[in-house]
Protein backbone atom coordinates (compact mmCIF):
# COMPACT_ATOMS: atom_id res chain seq x y z
CA UNK A 1 0.00 0.00 0.00
CA UNK A 2 1.18 3.12 -1.08
CA UNK A 3 1.18 6.11 1.84
CA UNK A 4 -1.86 8.13 1.40
CA UNK A 5 0.35 11.45 1.51
CA UNK A 6 2.69 10.13 -1.71
CA UNK A 7 2.29 11.64 -4.78
CA UNK A 8 3.26 10.79 -8.03
CA UNK A 9 6.56 12.07 -9.80
CA UNK A 10 6.04 14.31 -12.43
CA UNK A 11 7.82 12.45 -14.91
CA UNK A 12 7.87 8.53 -14.92
CA UNK A 13 12.16 7.80 -15.57
CA UNK A 14 14.16 6.30 -12.72
CA UNK A 15 17.32 5.40 -14.80
CA UNK A 16 17.99 5.30 -17.92
CA UNK A 17 20.71 3.35 -19.58
CA UNK A 18 21.70 2.04 -15.39
CA UNK A 19 22.11 5.95 -14.53
CA UNK A 20 19.45 8.62 -12.58
CA UNK A 21 18.29 10.92 -15.44
CA UNK A 22 19.42 13.69 -13.50
CA UNK A 23 23.31 12.31 -13.97
CA UNK A 24 25.32 14.06 -16.17
CA UNK A 25 28.63 13.04 -15.10
CA UNK A 26 30.64 12.41 -18.51
CA UNK A 27 30.25 8.32 -17.25
CA UNK A 28 26.63 8.38 -17.51
CA UNK A 29 26.64 10.66 -21.34
CA UNK A 30 29.16 7.85 -22.38
CA UNK A 31 26.72 5.29 -21.74
CA UNK A 32 23.64 7.05 -22.86
CA UNK A 33 25.45 8.04 -25.78
CA UNK A 34 27.02 4.54 -26.32
CA UNK A 35 23.20 2.78 -25.28
CA UNK A 36 25.81 0.67 -23.17
CA UNK A 37 24.27 -1.51 -20.58
CA UNK A 38 26.25 -1.70 -17.10
CA UNK A 39 24.51 -4.48 -15.53
CA UNK A 40 25.61 -7.85 -17.06
CA UNK A 41 23.73 -8.04 -20.29
CA UNK A 42 24.73 -10.77 -22.50
CA UNK A 43 26.56 -7.75 -24.39
CA UNK A 44 28.15 -4.81 -23.70
CA UNK A 45 25.00 -2.70 -25.25
CA UNK A 46 21.50 -2.60 -23.83
CA UNK A 47 18.99 -4.68 -26.24
CA UNK A 48 15.76 -3.95 -24.40
CA UNK A 49 12.70 -4.22 -26.72
CA UNK A 50 14.64 -3.41 -30.09
CA UNK A 51 18.46 -3.94 -30.23
CA UNK A 52 19.02 -1.18 -32.98
CA UNK A 53 17.04 1.23 -30.95
CA UNK A 54 16.76 0.00 -27.61
CA UNK A 55 14.40 1.78 -24.57
CA UNK A 56 17.13 1.66 -22.50
CA UNK A 57 14.89 2.03 -19.04
CA UNK A 58 15.76 0.23 -16.43
CA UNK A 59 13.56 1.48 -13.92
CA UNK A 60 10.80 3.86 -13.66
CA UNK A 61 9.39 5.94 -10.56
CA UNK A 62 6.00 4.71 -8.97
CA UNK A 63 5.23 7.27 -6.53
CA UNK A 64 7.84 7.80 -4.16
CA UNK A 65 10.09 5.04 -5.23
CA UNK A 66 11.59 3.27 -7.96
CA UNK A 67 10.48 -0.10 -9.66
CA UNK A 68 12.90 -2.43 -11.56
CA UNK A 69 11.26 -2.89 -14.72
CA UNK A 70 14.21 -4.35 -17.01
CA UNK A 71 14.93 -7.72 -16.12
CA UNK A 72 18.64 -7.22 -16.64
CA UNK A 73 18.91 -4.43 -13.49
CA UNK A 74 18.49 -7.63 -11.28
CA UNK A 75 22.21 -8.42 -12.26
CA UNK A 76 24.00 -5.77 -11.06
CA UNK A 77 27.47 -7.11 -9.20
CA UNK A 78 25.96 -11.04 -9.68
CA UNK A 79 24.48 -10.40 -6.15
CA UNK A 80 21.21 -12.52 -7.17
CA UNK A 81 23.94 -15.42 -7.93
CA UNK A 82 25.85 -15.98 -5.13
CA UNK A 83 22.44 -15.90 -2.94
CA UNK A 84 20.45 -18.30 -4.77
CA UNK A 85 23.76 -20.62 -5.10
CA UNK A 86 23.92 -20.35 -1.34
CA UNK A 87 20.20 -21.86 -1.29
CA UNK A 88 21.15 -24.36 -3.76
CA UNK A 89 24.38 -25.92 -2.56
CA UNK A 90 25.70 -23.98 0.73
CA UNK A 91 28.86 -22.54 1.22
CA UNK A 92 31.27 -25.40 -0.10
CA UNK A 93 30.56 -26.10 -3.35
CA UNK A 94 32.23 -24.60 -6.46
CA UNK A 95 29.93 -23.63 -8.81
CA UNK A 96 29.34 -21.03 -11.94
CA UNK A 97 26.57 -19.20 -13.69
CA UNK A 98 25.09 -19.85 -17.62
CA UNK A 99 22.42 -17.65 -18.75
CA UNK A 100 19.00 -18.21 -20.99
CA UNK A 101 19.47 -22.06 -21.14
CA UNK A 102 16.67 -23.82 -22.76
CA UNK A 103 14.63 -26.22 -21.42
CA UNK A 104 12.60 -29.07 -22.72
CA UNK A 105 9.50 -31.12 -21.96
CA UNK A 106 9.26 -34.99 -22.47
CA UNK A 107 8.45 -34.28 -25.91
CA UNK A 108 11.28 -32.54 -27.15
CA UNK A 109 8.50 -29.20 -27.06
CA UNK A 110 10.83 -26.09 -25.30
CA UNK A 111 9.12 -25.28 -21.94
CA UNK A 112 10.90 -22.03 -22.28
CA UNK A 113 14.44 -20.06 -21.38
CA UNK A 114 15.74 -20.39 -17.54
CA UNK A 115 16.76 -17.02 -17.28
CA UNK A 116 19.99 -17.98 -14.95
CA UNK A 117 21.54 -22.01 -14.21
CA UNK A 118 23.71 -22.08 -11.52
CA UNK A 119 25.76 -25.75 -11.63
CA UNK A 120 28.07 -27.05 -9.01
CA UNK A 121 30.96 -29.03 -10.22
CA UNK A 122 33.81 -31.09 -9.03
CA UNK A 123 37.63 -30.62 -9.26
CA UNK A 124 37.33 -32.50 -12.73
CA UNK A 125 35.21 -29.92 -13.70
CA UNK A 126 31.95 -32.21 -14.01
CA UNK A 127 28.37 -30.93 -12.79
CA UNK A 128 27.07 -33.09 -10.25
CA UNK A 129 24.15 -30.82 -9.65
CA UNK A 130 22.21 -27.45 -10.26
CA UNK A 131 19.55 -25.26 -9.34
CA UNK A 132 17.22 -22.62 -11.61
CA UNK A 133 17.20 -18.59 -10.83
CA UNK A 134 14.28 -16.99 -12.49
CA UNK A 135 14.06 -13.19 -12.69
CA UNK A 136 10.81 -10.94 -11.73
CA UNK A 137 10.92 -7.91 -13.59
CA UNK A 138 7.57 -5.68 -13.68
CA UNK A 139 5.44 -5.17 -16.59
CA UNK A 140 4.55 -1.88 -17.34
CA UNK A 141 0.63 -0.17 -18.33
CA UNK A 142 1.06 2.97 -20.74
CA UNK A 143 3.71 4.07 -22.77
CA UNK A 144 7.46 4.20 -21.22
CA UNK A 145 9.01 4.82 -24.68
CA UNK A 146 7.28 8.28 -25.45
CA UNK A 147 8.91 9.82 -22.44
CA UNK A 148 12.32 7.81 -23.06
CA UNK A 149 12.41 8.98 -26.32
CA UNK A 150 11.75 12.75 -25.52
CA UNK A 151 14.16 12.53 -22.64
CA UNK A 152 16.96 11.67 -24.84
CA UNK A 153 16.82 14.37 -27.57
CA UNK A 154 18.26 16.21 -24.72
CA UNK A 155 19.32 14.65 -21.49
CA UNK A 156 20.16 17.89 -19.74
CA UNK A 157 17.43 20.21 -20.46
CA UNK A 158 14.65 17.47 -20.38
CA UNK A 159 15.91 16.32 -16.87
CA UNK A 160 13.14 18.27 -15.29
CA UNK A 161 10.23 17.07 -17.41
CA UNK A 162 7.28 17.71 -16.32
CA UNK A 163 4.88 14.36 -18.31
CA UNK A 164 2.03 13.64 -15.91
CA UNK A 165 -0.44 15.36 -18.12
CA UNK A 166 0.94 13.00 -21.31
CA UNK A 167 -1.39 10.21 -22.14
CA UNK A 168 -0.98 6.72 -20.88
CA UNK A 169 1.41 7.58 -18.37
CA UNK A 170 3.54 4.60 -17.32
CA UNK A 171 3.10 2.46 -14.57
CA UNK A 172 3.85 -0.95 -13.22
CA UNK A 173 1.48 -3.62 -13.80
CA UNK A 174 2.11 -5.82 -11.12
CA UNK A 175 -1.01 -8.28 -11.49
CA UNK A 176 0.08 -8.98 -15.43
CA UNK A 177 2.94 -9.42 -13.79
CA UNK A 178 1.89 -12.34 -12.04
CA UNK A 179 -0.22 -13.81 -13.82
CA UNK A 180 1.49 -13.35 -17.35
CA UNK A 181 4.95 -14.08 -16.50
CA UNK A 182 5.20 -15.80 -12.80
CA UNK A 183 2.51 -17.94 -13.06
CA UNK A 184 3.45 -19.61 -16.41
CA UNK A 185 7.52 -19.55 -15.02
CA UNK A 186 6.17 -21.95 -11.93
CA UNK A 187 3.71 -23.92 -13.77
CA UNK A 188 5.56 -25.39 -16.96
CA UNK A 189 9.56 -24.42 -16.07
CA UNK A 190 8.73 -25.22 -12.24
CA UNK A 191 6.67 -28.27 -12.80
CA UNK A 192 9.80 -29.70 -14.84
CA UNK A 193 12.39 -28.42 -12.35
CA UNK A 194 10.09 -29.47 -9.08
CA UNK A 195 9.59 -33.56 -10.54
CA UNK A 196 13.41 -33.79 -11.21
CA UNK A 197 13.72 -32.62 -7.20
CA UNK A 198 15.65 -29.76 -8.06
CA UNK A 199 15.19 -26.25 -6.46
CA UNK A 200 14.20 -22.81 -7.52
CA UNK A 201 15.31 -19.32 -7.01
CA UNK A 202 12.79 -16.25 -7.69
CA UNK A 203 14.58 -12.59 -7.58
CA UNK A 204 11.96 -9.85 -7.55
CA UNK A 205 11.36 -6.41 -6.07
CA UNK A 206 9.64 -5.94 -2.77
CA UNK A 207 7.03 -4.01 -3.98
CA UNK A 208 5.92 -6.82 -6.95
CA UNK A 209 6.03 -10.04 -3.46
CA UNK A 210 3.99 -7.70 -1.88
CA UNK A 211 1.05 -8.02 -4.15
CA UNK A 212 1.43 -11.60 -4.10
CA UNK A 213 -1.00 -13.66 -2.11
CA UNK A 214 0.05 -14.92 1.40
CA UNK A 215 2.50 -17.92 0.94
CA UNK A 216 3.52 -20.75 3.61
CA UNK A 217 6.83 -20.25 5.01
CA UNK A 218 8.76 -23.14 5.34
CA UNK A 219 12.45 -23.83 6.36
CA UNK A 220 15.57 -23.48 4.43
CA UNK A 221 16.01 -26.84 4.72
CA UNK A 222 12.77 -28.12 3.55
CA UNK A 223 12.03 -25.72 0.75
CA UNK A 224 11.55 -25.95 -3.02
CA UNK A 225 11.56 -22.17 -4.29
CA UNK A 226 13.48 -19.28 -2.36
CA UNK A 227 11.67 -15.70 -2.89
CA UNK A 228 15.02 -13.42 -3.10
CA UNK A 229 13.22 -9.81 -2.26
CA UNK A 230 14.95 -6.45 -3.87
CA UNK A 231 14.91 -3.15 -3.14
CA UNK A 232 16.41 -0.13 -4.75
CA UNK A 233 18.44 1.88 -2.40
CA UNK A 234 19.89 5.38 -3.17
CA UNK A 235 23.47 5.79 -2.38
CA UNK A 236 26.03 8.17 -2.90
CA UNK A 237 29.26 6.62 -5.19
CA UNK A 238 31.80 9.10 -5.22
CA UNK A 239 29.78 11.78 -5.04
CA UNK A 240 27.06 10.71 -7.52
CA UNK A 241 23.73 9.20 -5.99
CA UNK A 242 22.94 6.03 -7.77
CA UNK A 243 20.50 3.36 -7.12
CA UNK A 244 22.03 0.14 -5.33
CA UNK A 245 20.44 -3.21 -5.80
CA UNK A 246 19.90 -4.67 -1.83
CA UNK A 247 18.32 -7.56 -0.76
CA UNK A 248 16.19 -7.21 1.98
CA UNK A 249 14.34 -10.33 2.91
CA UNK A 250 14.55 -14.31 1.64
CA UNK A 251 11.09 -16.27 2.04
CA UNK A 252 11.31 -20.24 2.04
CA UNK A 253 7.94 -22.39 0.22
CA UNK A 254 7.24 -25.60 -1.00
CA UNK A 255 6.64 -25.64 -4.71
CA UNK A 256 2.76 -27.10 -4.28
CA UNK A 257 2.00 -24.51 -1.72
CA UNK A 258 3.28 -21.59 -3.59
CA UNK A 259 1.78 -22.44 -6.72
CA UNK A 260 -1.68 -22.90 -5.57
CA UNK A 261 -1.48 -19.77 -2.80
CA UNK A 262 -0.37 -17.55 -6.74
CA UNK A 263 -3.12 -19.04 -8.97
CA UNK A 264 -6.53 -19.53 -6.81
CA UNK A 265 -8.25 -16.30 -7.09
CA UNK A 266 -9.72 -14.69 -3.71
CA UNK A 267 -13.60 -15.32 -5.01
CA UNK A 268 -15.62 -11.92 -4.10
CA UNK A 269 -19.82 -12.27 -3.59
CA UNK A 270 -21.68 -14.06 -6.06
CA UNK A 271 -24.35 -11.27 -5.17
CA UNK A 272 -22.56 -8.65 -6.08
CA UNK A 273 -21.73 -10.25 -9.69
CA UNK A 274 -25.61 -11.28 -10.00
CA UNK A 275 -26.29 -7.83 -8.98
CA UNK A 276 -23.81 -6.81 -11.97
CA UNK A 277 -25.78 -9.48 -14.49
CA UNK A 278 -29.14 -7.72 -13.41
CA UNK A 279 -28.22 -3.89 -14.14
CA UNK A 280 -26.84 -4.37 -17.58
CA UNK A 281 -29.86 -6.67 -18.47
CA UNK A 282 -31.99 -3.62 -17.36
CA UNK A 283 -29.95 -1.52 -19.34
CA UNK A 284 -30.60 -3.75 -22.33
CA UNK A 285 -33.88 -3.76 -22.00
CA UNK A 286 -34.65 -0.16 -22.07
CA UNK A 287 -32.84 0.19 -25.04
CA UNK A 288 -33.85 -3.09 -27.00
CA UNK A 289 -36.91 -3.29 -28.84
CA UNK A 290 -40.31 -5.14 -27.43
CA UNK A 291 -40.59 -9.27 -28.58
CA UNK A 292 -36.80 -8.98 -30.16
CA UNK A 293 -34.43 -11.24 -28.81
CA UNK A 294 -31.78 -9.81 -26.50
CA UNK A 295 -27.79 -10.43 -27.26
CA UNK A 296 -26.41 -9.32 -23.56
CA UNK A 297 -22.92 -8.80 -24.37
CA UNK A 298 -20.07 -8.51 -21.06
Amino acid sequence: MRKADAKEPSQPLAEVFGHLVKDQTSKANRYRSLRLCPFNNKVPNCTKDKAKNPLGVCSIYYYDKPVITCPIRFREEWIITGEAASFFFGKEATWSSLTEVRLNDANGKTAGNIDVVLVAYDECGKVYDFGALEIQAVYISGNVRDPFEYYMKDPTGNSSMDWSSQPNYPRPDYLSSSRKRLVPQLLFKGGILHSWKKKTAVALSKDFFDTLPSLERISKDEADIAWLIYDMQLVDHSGQERYALKKIDEVYTQYETSLKSITTPLPGKVDDFMKRLQDKLDEQLETAPINNTIEVVF
